[in-house]
């Protein structure tokens, strides 16, 4: 890293935030993980046509990417997929949202990339979730025109932080009493305000802490269901798939998630990535990643 790059991942909570609200996201010094550089590495989605769209969101206006390919037969069913960055990072250009929605599209499954306001400050819960419900709605708004099914048919899913907003957006859903997503999709999801010990709230000290609390925004919230929906009723949630890594600290929530779903009469099923950590499916050049991928995409062949 330079002097003006910090590496985030080292710093206290509160000076990397503040870095991140003065200097905005860092680049990926990886050259090799930009949609040109992709498309040669793997080039069964070189056929995949992004599009560039706009979500008005209550933060404001929110970039998210539409992601096709029409040479292929469709699987008659989409993806919103929501990245992760711990609520304080993250975009649409990482592979965690750019390469899985290339690779999902590929094969015949639509996805809308979405992004939402991040956790710098004074934004915390339930600014990103508010954002990530106005790109779902949105998106089944315009189902049909954007991606080529019924407002029915779309999933919605995420990644780590992602996974968290994706589902506490089911769950407020729920709780409100609108349309439900046809499934669900969580990947090494952070759904508990510490992912090691499921249920519970996590040691002041701990990282888990830092970044729940920075999410949540008070201690009192760090028990708000919606905010961490690990902690909440799981009952009326729809046909979720839970994936989950070998090496992850963040294991012990997905396990516990999809366990409580089963008991709640729900539809679940928990993927165990062997030999992988958190965040493998942002590295392109990880096995495991494209393991995972064709789980996704073969999990969601089925909800036809």
């Amino acid at each position: 890293m330079t002097d003006t790059q910090p590496d985030l991942r080292a710093l206290p909570l509160p000076e990397a935030i503040a870095w991140l609200r003065e200097h905005g996201e860092p680049a990926d010094p990886r050259p090799d993980i930009d949609t040109a550089s992709l498309m040669r590495r793997f080039p069964h989605i070189a056929n995949v046509r992004t599009r560039d769209l706009v979500v008005d969101a209550p933060s404001g206006q929110r970039p998210a990417r539409l992601y096709r390919d029409d040479t292929v037969e469709h699987a008659g069913t989409a993806l919103v997929w929501v990245h992760g960055g711990g609520f304080i990072g993250g975009h649409l250009e990482m592979p965690e949202s750019n390469w899985v929605a290339l690779e999902l599209a590929a094969r015949g499954i639509p996805v809308l990339a979405v992004d939402y306001v991040k956790c710098l400050g004074d934004v915390h819960f339930p600014a990103p979730s508010d954002d990530v419900l106005a790109a779902w709605r949105y998106a089944r708004s315009r189902s049909a025109d954007l991606l080529g099914v019924e407002a029915d048919a779309l999933v919605l899913g995420g990644a780590s932080a992602g996974g968290n907003l994706a589902a506490g957006a089911v769950a407020r859903l729920r709780d409100a009493g609108e349309q439900l997503p046809g499934a669900l999709v969580l990947v090494y999801p952070a759904l508990d305000p510490d992912g090691a010990h499921p249920g519970g709230i996590p040691d002041p000290a701990s990282p888990y802490a830092k970044l729940s609390l920075n999410f949540a925004g008070s201690p009192e919230a760090l028990h708000n269901p919606h905010a961490f929906p690990g902690l909440g009723s799981v009952g009326g949630f729809p046909p979720t798939l839970a994936v989950v890594c070998e090496h992850d600290s963040l294991r012990p929530s997905g396990e516990a998630f999809a366990t409580r779903l089963v008991a709640a009469g729900c539809d679940a099923t928990l993927y165990v990535e062997a030999g992988a950590d958190h965040a493998h499916i942002d590295e392109p050049s990880n096995p495991s990643a494209a393991r995972t991928l064709a789980a996704i995409g073969e999990w969601m062949g089925q909800r036809r």
